[in-house]
C-alpha cells in the first residue's frame, strides 16, 4: 500500500481550481477529495526513485471554504490519525475579495519538539498554531516564501549525522548536500514539522529560490561561478538543486493552464522514469540560464503578483551585468504593463531588496564599477574579493538594473490607470525594515514602498543588527556619498528614506488589500514561558487609503 512521505502541500488556488502536491511512497494514484464533491486524481511522476503527484483540484465553488482528504490508490490518507490540527481546507475567493497576504524569507527547519531551538521559536510554526486553535479566525490568504526554503550549505547537526552515514564528509562538499537525495532530506527535514506540514496543507504558497537553496552568493560573478565550475562537485550540486527546486517548489507556483501547456512537466508525467528529461532540463538552464524562466505570475483578484528570478536569471559578464538577462527583464516588463486597469496593487516579488541601507547600496554600486575595471586591474581584483567577502551582490551590485526596475516602476505607477500601490516583497537579510523612494524626476502617482521581511527562523547576529542599524545612520549614509564619489557613476534616479525598522527577529511581514486600500502588520514570533510562541504585533500601519 503506498503511503504519504510528504505533504500535502497546497499550492495554487483560484475560484474554482487548486493543485495539491504530494510526494509518495511509490506509484499510485494520488486523488483530492473535496466535502462538496469536487475533487482531481493523476498519477504519480518519478524522479530519482522518488515519486510525486501535482494533483489538479476542480469544480471549486468561488468564496468557499472546503475541507479535503488526501487518498492513494483509494487508501485515506491525510487528515493524519489521532491528528490534533482541524482539517486542511481548499479556500477559494470571491469576487473582488479582500486579500490577505503574509511573506517572509530564510527558514532553517525547526529543531524536533524535544530539542532546545537555538535561534528561538519559528514564525511559520508559530502561524500554523495561532490558524490551528482559532480556525474561524483570521488566516493569510496566500504565503509568499520568498527564498532559502532549504540550507544546502548549512545543514543542521541531525543532517550532517545523516550524511555522515552515506558518505565520507572529509571528501568535498563535506557537510554540505551533494545529490539529489540529499536534497529530499532537507525537505524532509524541513516540510515534515507538524505544525508547517498542516500550515503548507491549508494556506496556498508562492516560493522562489535565493543562493542558499543551492549556495551562498550563488552567481555573484563570473569569476565566482568559473572557480565553482573548477570543482569537482559543483555541478551535481546545481544540478540536483535545480531539478529539486522544480520539484518541490517551482511546479506548484504555475497554474493548471501553465502546467498544461509545459513540455517538460508533460514530458516527466509521460515516462516511467523522468529523471534524465528532468537532469536535461536543469543542465539545459546552466548552460543557458536566458533558456528558461523561473519567474511567475499570479493574480488574487485585483492584486498581482510578479515573482523575480533574481538568482538564475543574471547575466554575469562584467561589462553587461545585469540581474535580468534581457529576456527576463522584458517578461517583467510585459506582466506588470499588461492591463494594468485589471489591478489596484502590483506587488514585485524579489529574494533580494531593491532598496537596501544607504551605505550598503552606495557600497555595492561601488564595488560594481571596481570589478567592472574602472579603476584599474588592481581595484578590479580587490573589489572581486571584497564582493564576495562581504556579499555585496544584491539590486545595487546590478546599477542598470536598479535603475531599470525604478524605471518601470515609475511607469507603471504613473497616469489614469496607475495601481494604488507598487509593493517591493523581498527578504534575505536577516532584519525587516520599510523603505520610500522618492523619484528625482517624474516619480508615479502611486505608493511605493520596499517591504523587507527575514528571518522567518534563522540566527541574528549581534554584529548584524549592529551593522544594519549603523546602515541606516546618517553617518552611513555620508560615508556612502564617498564611495559613490569614488565610483564616478551617475546618480540613481531615486532617494529613498526608511520609514519603519530596522526590526530583528523571526519574524512575518502580513498585507492586507482592500479595493484601492493597503495595511501593513508584521508580527515576531516570541518565546511565553509556560505557554506556546506566539505571533507579537511590532508595527501596523497603513499604506494606502
Amino acid at each position: 500500500m503506498p503511503g504519504l512521505r510528504l505533504g500535502p502541500l497546497l499550492r495554487y488556488a483560484d475560484g474554482s481550481s487548486a493543485t495539491v502536491w504530494v510526494e509518495t511512497s511509490r506509484p499510485c494514484t494520488a486523488e483530492v477529495r473535496c466535502a462538496d464533491g469536487a475533487g482531481g486524481e493523476t498519477h504519480t511522476f518519478q524522479i530519482e526513485g522518488h515519486h510525486y503527484a501535482l494533483v489538479p483540484v476542480t469544480g471549486l465553488t468561488p468564496g468557499t471554504s472546503q475541507p479535503y482528504e488526501v487518498f492513494l490508490d483509494g487508501t485515506r490518507v491525510w487528515p493524519l490519525p489521532d491528528t490534533a490540527f482541524p482539517p486542511s481546507v481548499i479556500s477559494t475567493p470571491a469576487e473582488d475579495p479582500d486579500i490577505r497576504i503574509a511573506f517572509g524569507s530564510c527558514r532553517w527547519a525547526s529543531p524536533a519538539a524535544d530539542e532546545h531551538d537555538p535561534v528561538g521559536p519559528d514564525a511559520l510554526d508559530t502561524l500554523a498554531t495561532r490558524i490551528a486553535t482559532a480556525p474561524e479566525g483570521e488566516r493569510p490568504d496566500a504565503l509568499l516564501l520568498l527564498g532559502d526554503q532549504v540550507y544546502a550549505d548549512e545543514t543542521s547537526p541531525a543532517t550532517r549525522k545523516w550524511l555522515a552515514a552515506r558518505r565520507d564528509l572529509s571528501d568535498p562538499p563535506g557537510s554540505q548536500v551533494a545529490d539529489y537525495e540529499e536534497y529530499t532530506h532537507l525537505y524532509y527535514e524541513s516540510w515534515l514539522d507538524a505544525e508547517v506540514r498542516w500550515l503548507l496543507s491549508t494556506v496556498p504558497s508562492c516560493m522562489i529560490f535565493d543562493d542558499h537553496d543551492v549556495i551562498d552568493d550563488w552567481n555573484t560573478s563570473a569569476a565566482w561561478l568559473e572557480d565553482m565550475r573548477t570543482t569537482g562537485w559543483w555541478q551535481q550540486r546545481l544540478l540536483s538543486g535545480l531539478m529539486s527546486y522544480w520539484v518541490y517548489q517551482h511546479l506548484g507556483n504555475l497554474s493548471p493552464a501553465e502546467l498544461a501547456a509545459d513540455p517538460l512537466y508533460a514530458a516527466v508525467r509521460a515516462a516511467p522514469d523522468g529523471t534524465d528529461a528532468l537532469r536535461a532540463f536543469a543542465a539545459g538552464a546552466d548552460a543557458d540560464s536566458a533558456s528558461v524562466r523561473w519567474s511567475y505570475r499570479r493574480d488574487f483578484g485585483r492584486v498581482r503578483l510578479v515573482m523575480v528570478d533574481s538568482r538564475a536569471a543574471r547575466v554575469l559578464d562584467e561589462q553587461n551585468r545585469s540581474m535580468l538577462d534581457a529576456g527576463e527583464a522584458e517578461w517583467v516588463r510585459e506582466q506588470a504593463l499588461d492591463t494594468p486597469e485589471s489591478y489596484d496593487h502590483l506587488l514585485i516579488g524579489t529574494s533580494l531588496p531593491w532598496l537596501l541601507p544607504h551605505l550598503v547600496h552606495d557600497a555595492e554600486a561601488w564595488n560594481a564599477a571596481l570589478c567592472r575595471g574602472d579603476k584599474g586591474a588592481r581595484w578590479a581584483r580587490f573589489g572581486e574579493k571584497l564582493r564576495r567577502g562581504a556579499d555585496l551582490e544584491h539590486w545595487a551590485a546590478f546599477p542598470a538594473s536598479f535603475t531599470a526596475l525604478a524605471d518601470l516602476i515609475a511607469e507603471v505607477g504613473s497616469g489614469p490607470d496607475a495601481p494604488a500601490t507598487v509593493l517591493v516583497l523581498s527578504g534575505d537579510v536577516h532584519h525587516a525594515y520599510v523603505a520610500e523612494p522618492k523619484w528625482r524626476a517624474d516619480g508615479p502617482d502611486a505608493v511605493v514602498l520596499q517591504l523587507t521581511c527575514s528571518p522567518v527562523h534563522n540566527s541574528i547576529p549581534l554584529s548584524i543588527r549592529l551593522g544594519f542599524r549603523f546602515g541606516w545612520s546618517a553617518v552611513a549614509r555620508a560615508l556612502g556619498r564617498r564611495f559613490a564619489w569614488h565610483a564616478g557613476g551617475p546618480r540613481p534616479p531615486v532617494s529613498w528614506r526608511r520609514t519603519g525598522g530596522p526590526w530583528f527577529g523571526n519574524q512575518l511581514m502580513t498585507l492586507t488589500l482592500r479595493g484601492r486600500s493597503a495595511r501593513l502588520r508584521l508580527e515576531q514570533a516570541q518565546s511565553v514561558r509556560g505557554r506556546s510562541p506566539r505571533l507579537v504585533t511590532v508595527t501596523e500601519s497603513e499604506l494606502a487609503r
